[in-house]
């Protein structure tokens, strides 16, 4: 086991806020002399059911812990996702039905045991404690909170200003949330930095409830491949951890090499002494930073599909974009038609973009090409014979074929 200062040093790794940095070194000390593992919480609102690069830099602070042999615990937040986080929104969010939640939480649990250790892992959700409180609980709750406080918050205070409304439910969201903590007895919660007030509410009730409070981290929003705006699907800045491993592959590729730096640090099971030392050898022009860049995207593209893939994936780039070939994995599908097809419709029922606007957009930017010649036409259609080698983007292939 690394000593203290190493741990805390793992642990402090790509964090913005340390509140309670004095104590996290105490519950370190004292879990080491006792045995007994920290109780670590991250929460996650099932709002969407797919999960980006962006949502994992949390991921990878609870494997840190784990691997340090405390207990995490991934808090799907099923009974505060039907509220909505009001969090950083400028107007009442839209709240998720029951059958929303469920759906979404089960996707998320697939996606996170690609990172994290599924027999270290506690899954839990806050249902099971929140929906337990009465009346009387939940007064007493809204008791410990005033009106100013929440008005602290830069969201509600925009909102207030500008004559927007804001529910009384979304102030009971902090709340809510901080009682999670005092539920599991949290010694560290780690949350991005749009976060901050709600962790550290848990800190507040957890003290009024004679516990001894956590530890809160906050890590940055990363950073989509942009390198300007935070990762968002909305952005189409994102990659995506359910994608295929030609497209986690290349898109780490078309990172920045400022960018890709940001990514080893918050995404890496490197050490910090092995990052620096890739840095280092870069600015000394010892390695390529293409080389650098390419051993990140087999790091992640494995992280999400195998070794194997990762190597394929490779392959596949290199014959592509630097010799000119087609990768060798080319799906194909067969559609059955006796009229013609609207192209960007057939684009969408071959799943290579996900709406006809869509497969507009995509034409009209010069990024569909039918048996490798590029088409701009959005009105055109397809005649239902032979086969088509169809290409969207610089990664997405398919071979059509009519029967």
């Amino acid at each position: 086991m690394p000593s203290i200062e190493e741990q805390v040093t793992l642990i402090e790794r790509g964090t913005v806020d340390c509140i309670g940095r004095k104590e996290l070194v105490e519950k370190l000390k004292k879990s080491a002399k006792s045995g007994v593992p920290l109780r670590i919480k991250a929460g996650f609102d099932p709002t969407a059911p797919d999960l980006h690069l962006g949502h994992t830099v949390l991921l990878q602070k609870l494997k840190h812990f784990q691997d340090l042999g405390h207990d995490v615990f991934f808090l799907i937040g099923d009974f505060t996702g039907m509220i909505g986080d009001p969090t950083g929104k400028s107007e009442t969010r839209k709240a998720l039905t029951r059958e929303d939640v469920i759906e979404n939480a089960e996707s998320y649990k697939e996606q996170v045991f690609k990172i994290l250790d599924p027999e270290k892992t506690k899954v839990v959700f806050n249902s099971e404690w929140l929906s337990k409180l009465d009346s009387f609980d939940m007064i007493r709750l809204a008791s410990e909170l005033t009106v100013a406080r929440m008005l602290e918050r830069e969201d509600f205070k925009v909102r207030f200003r500008e004559g927007n409304p804001i529910s009384i439910h979304e102030f009971m969201y902090p709340l809510i949330q901080g009682y999670d903590s005092v539920a599991l007895e949290a010694d560290v919660e780690i949350g991005g930095t749009d976060q901050l007030f709600n962790l550290l509410m848990g800190r507040d009730l957890q003290r009024s409830r004679g516990q001894a409070p956590q530890v809160v981290l906050t890590l940055p929003l990363l950073e989509g491949l942009d390198g300007v705006h935070k990762m968002s699907k909305s952005l189409g800045n994102y990659i995506g951890v359910s994608e295929s491993a030609n497209d986690i592959y290349g898109k780490v590729l078309s990172a920045s090499d400022e960018l890709m730096f940001r990514y080893y640090e918050l995404l890496s099971d490197l050490s910090t002494e092995q990052i620096a030392l890739l840095k280092s050898d870069m600015e000394s022009g010892k390695l390529h930073p293409k080389e650098i860049k390419k051993q990140l995207a087999r790091e992640l593209t494995a992280r999400y599909h195998s070794d194997d893939a990762a190597l394929q994936a490779e392959q596949n780039f290199e014959k592509v974009f630097q010799k000119g070939g087609l990768p060798d994995d080319i799906e194909e599908k067969r559609i059955h038609s006796d009229v013609e097809i609207w192209l960007p419709q057939l684009l969408v029922d071959l799943e290579m973009v996900k709406s006809t606007s869509d497969g507009r957009r995509m034409i009209k930017q010069g990024a569909v090409s039918l048996d490798g010649e590029k088409e701009l036409d959005v009105k055109k259609n397809i005649s239902p014979q032979g086969e088509i080698l169809v290409k969207v983007g610089k990664r997405r292939f398919c071979k059509l074929v009519f029967e």
